[in-house]
């Protein structure tokens, strides 16, 4: 039986929304912004020091000097008193929060790896999310940005998350194996809610 959802998407494919909807429609909980609120409680910050860095990788220069803290016996006994926003320990915590959730049952996850960590879970149902370029720029520009910003967004973001893919599962983004479901969100939303929710049932149908 289908307790768990996983929504992984490119960016600008209109994702986030759908999850939204599939979740309203089963009335489960959605961990999209949920999550990020609760890695930010979880670290004592505001979440927009967490959003940054979602799904992403620090930069180079970034872990060289956290390598070099670690290494240095000055940094060795600061490093228990730094609170450190980065990507390893927002990706922790966020593992630690999805973990929680899919004891909880009954949620859609958004992305930051949920797929990865729940794969091998039999109550887990995995979807992604994708849509062509010009129509993920088109659907960013309706959100209203401009056209230059658009473009650079999409051409830039899914890079970050397939990078955040490759250093800590070691898989390539998107893990075709791993989903369920892939899906163009350019049939629309609602019918890309329907399929989701009809690929549900149709896996709960299935003999154990």
């Amino acid at each position: 039986m289908i307790r768990l959802l996983t929504i992984d998407r490119e960016y600008g494919s209109g994702g986030g929304e759908i999850a939204e909807k599939v979740a309203e429609r089963l009335g489960w909980k959605l961990w999209d912004q949920l999550l990020t609120s609760e890695i930010a409680r979880s670290m004592d910050c505001e979440c927009v020091a967490v959003e940054p860095h979602e799904e992403h990788r620090d930069p180079l220069y970034y872990r060289l000097f956290k390598s070099f803290m670690r290494g240095s016996y000055e940094g060795s006994l600061n490093a228990p008193r730094l609170k450190m926003v980065d990507a390893d320990c927002i990706r922790e915590i966020a593992e630690r929060v999805i973990t929680d959730a899919a004891r909880e049952g009954n949620s859609v996850i958004v992305g930051r790896g949920s797929a990865y960590y729940l794969k091998d879970r039999p109550d887990a149902f995995h979807v992604f999310v994708y849509a062509p370029f010009e129509e993920k720029v088109n659907r960013l520009q309706r959100l209203g940005k401009n056209e230059e910003r658009a473009v650079h967004l999409v051409e830039t973001v899914d890079g970050e998350r397939a990078a955040f893919i490759k250093q800590y599962f070691g898989a390539v983004w998107p893990d075709r194996q791993l989903f369920h479901l892939m899906i163009n969100s350019t049939i629309g939303e609602e019918a890309v809610v329907q399929t989701i929710l009809t690929g549900v049932e149709a896996h709960d149908r299935q003999p154990a």
